[in-house]
């Protein structure tokens, strides 16, 4: 089934995982309340001027919020990607596990600290600083 729509991703996920999402985008769309959101390679993602930013997946035991630029965000509870990219996120398997006010600082540190992915391809591969 292909979800097209992030109200129907959540639908998919079971009791607790659909709070975690809830609360997440919540949360989102109060600190980047210009982005553009929807679903991106399955997932719920958001934009800024085309840009990825942050978006969250369902993992085997976990939601998993990832912002694309967060290895520079200088956050401990966000762990760097493995790959060559910029990269952070942090594992939710609770509701209560979510601290909006770090999410808060984090989303304001995604709109300060932001590496152009959506031109990645034309760079074949490289990354360049936006802000």
């Amino acid at each position: 089934m292909t979800l097209t729509t992030i109200d129907a991703f959540h639908a998919a996920q079971s009791t607790d995982e659909r709070a975690i999402c809830d609360a997440l985008r919540s949360a989102i769309d109060r600190g980047l309340p210009d982005a553009e959101s929807k679903i991106w390679h399955r997932n719920p993602v958001w934009f800024l001027e085309s840009n990825p930013i942050v978006g969250y997946s369902k993992l085997k035991d976990c939601i998993r919020l990832m912002f694309w630029s967060g290895a520079d965000f200088d956050e401990p509870s966000l762990k760097p990607g493995t790959g060559k990219f910029k990269d952070a996120s942090i594992r939710y398997t609770s509701v209560e596990q979510v601290n909006v006010s770090d999410l808060a600082r984090w989303l304001e540190k995604s709109r300060m600290i932001q590496w152009d992915y959506k031109n990645i391809y034309k760079r074949k591969g490289q990354l360049e600083r936006l802000v």
